[in-house]
């Protein structure tokens, strides 16, 4: 049974979350602050995280910074309408996700099944034997590494998704909406800009000069490529 770790200081929406989870049989635990959030990921050991924005003693994007540095499973950002530029600031930290309060309950079940099925899908044991190399990077399929001229890269499960979808097709341009649905499994409506703030984080994270990047190319007006050098 998943485990899901909740965080958010308002008590009435931790109960709905519970409630709406409950029923699709995930287990729940709570946390009402970015503090308390970092002690239960130690703690339970979660396989998704749905962190508000808003909190107090530590808010969530600093908690999001902070549990990118112990670990990879995928969080989710409960955002309020005004809160754009936190939007944008939480995935480049490393956030998978954003649910925009106030939320429908089929929404939030549907975000949470599509990035519970990648995180399992990309630490699954029986994915086939597959190493793609391009250049200098390097990603292991069988032990979902990624390394840039033997140098170890920690990506997230979307900037993962997203690299080895590249790299299994080089020089084919993939549109932002292409990209969205088939790594997070999902319609792309009005998600094109996610696909863009995890393709800038994924470049600081592989490129030498993520200003002039080397390996993953902008088409303009079509959408991103991985280079054509030395792949197999």
């Amino acid at each position: 049974m998943p485990k899901i770790l909740i965080v958010d200081d308002e008590i009435d929406i931790c109960n709905a979350l519970r409630i709406y989870l409950s029923a699709e049989n995930y287990e729940i635990v709570e946390a009402h602050n970015g503090q308390e959030a970092l002690d239960a990921v130690k703690a339970e050991g979660p396989d998704l995280i749905l962190m508000d924005i808003m909190m107090p003693v530590m808010d969530g994007i600093t908690a999001t910074s902070r549990l990118r540095e112990i670990t990879n499973v995928p969080i989710i950002l409960l955002t309020a309408k005004s809160e754009d530029s936190d939007k944008v600031l939480g995935l480049n930290i490393g956030a998978d996700d954003y649910i925009t309060k106030p939320f429908h309950p089929n929404e939030l079940n549907a975000r949470v099944r599509s990035q519970l099925r990648r995180y399992t899908q990309l630490g699954a044991q029986t994915v086939k034997d597959d190493v793609l190399r391009i250049g200098g990077v390097e990603l292991n399929d069988i032990k979902k590494t990624v390394t840039v001229d033997n140098d170890p890269v920690s990506l997230t499960p979307m900037e993962y998704g997203i690299l080895k979808l590249l790299m299994e097709n080089p020089g084919r341009v993939f549109s932002s909406a292409a990209i969205y649905e088939a790594v997070w499994n999902d319609q792309s409506i009005g998600n094109e800009s996610t696909v863009a703030v995890h393709i800038r984080h994924l470049r600081e994270k592989i490129e030498i000069n993520p200003s002039e990047p080397r390996y993953i190319k902008v088409v303009w007006g079509q959408g991103y490529k991985m280079e054509e050098m030395n792949a197999r």
